[in-house]
Parts: structure tokens; sequence; C-alpha cells
């Protein structure tokens, strides 16, 4: 398969987002959309131009693009957000639908699933137990268990917890049965 197609392939698929690993989507998501178009991440991470509004008799109206500039920008901004919804799961579309603009979506998102200190320490001390116990299990394979051990790692660091890549082996080894 040459890059290109292989990198087709990978670009298809939307990273979706797991309410308790915000942090990792975000990171993914981010790497996807800069993929596909950096300019839609840069409406993201700074917002869009703010529509042209006009007020009638008390009654605000947009006012709706008409240069070839501000079509492409309202383009640009619709592809953002719809991309950022299309990595939501469904039971949590409803939540999000009604925000307009792709920055305030990333932002509502973080809000409900990116947690405050409390929520991250609780999330950081329940992966660190996690950590602490983990055993293989009888009915995995080898790779199996590896892959449950490395992205538990991961989400400890992803809370800034590191762990020696000793301890991770010894961890890893200790977890196998004696078979």
């Amino acid at each position: 398969m040459d890059q290109d197609l292989a990198h087709m392939i990978a670009a298809s698929k939307v990273p979706m987002l797991k309410p308790s690993e915000f942090e990792l989507w975000r990171m993914r998501i981010e790497q996807y959309i800069q993929m596909i178009d950096y300019a839609l991440w840069e409406v993201i991470e700074n917002g869009n131009t703010i529509p042209k509004t006009t007020t009638v008799e008390g009654v605000e109206k947009i006012i709706p693009p008409t240069t070839a500039e501000e079509k492409a920008q309202r383009r640009l901004e619709l592809k953002a957000r719809s991309t950022l919804l299309m990595g939501i799961p469904s039971e949590h579309q409803l939540k999000f639908n009604s925000i307009k603009y792709a920055k305030s979506l990333l932002q509502a998102v973080k809000k409900r699933f990116g947690g405050n200190a409390a929520t991250k320490k609780t999330q950081r001390n329940l992966l660190k137990h996690q950590y602490e116990n983990f055993t293989a299990s009888s009915s995995e394979v080898l790779d199996q268990t590896f892959d449950r051990l490395q992205k538990l790692i991961s989400q400890l660091e992803i809370h800034s917890e590191s762990i020696l890549q000793e301890d991770v082996n010894q961890k890893f080894l200790r977890s196998l049965s004696p078979e």
C-alpha cells in the first residue's frame, strides 16, 4: 500500500470522544484536524470572524456573507464545527448541537468532560490504583495485556504522572501468570 493511500485511510476516521479520556481525545482530534486542514484548527483555536449583524426594529439579524472571502471563512467555520461534532458520541450530540461556533463548541466539550482540578485528581488517583492493582486476565493474550498496560500508562502520563520504564517492565512481568 502506498503512503498516500495509507495516510488517506488513517485520515478518514475521526477520533471519538470517550468521556473519561477527554485530554487524550483533545490531542487526537487536534492532530486529526491539523492533518486534514490546518486552517480548520486555526478557526477552532482562534475563533472565526464574528458574522455581521444588523438591528431592525429591535431584532438583531445576521447578514449573510457576501464576499468570496466571507463565504470561505463561513465554510471553514462550518467544517471545523462539523468535524468536532463528528467526534462526539451520539448520546451527547443534543447537548452540543446548538453551539454555533467551533471555538465555543470545543470550550463547552472541555467544560463538560475536561473536569476541574478535583475531578482530575480523582481520575489520577483512580488510574494510580488501577496501575498498582494491574494483573493479566487469563482470557487475554500477551499482546492484549501489554496494550492495556500501555493505555493505562499513557493515561497516567496525560495526568502528569510519570512512571519509569523499568517499573513498567516489572509491573508487566509480575502481572503475568507463572505458566
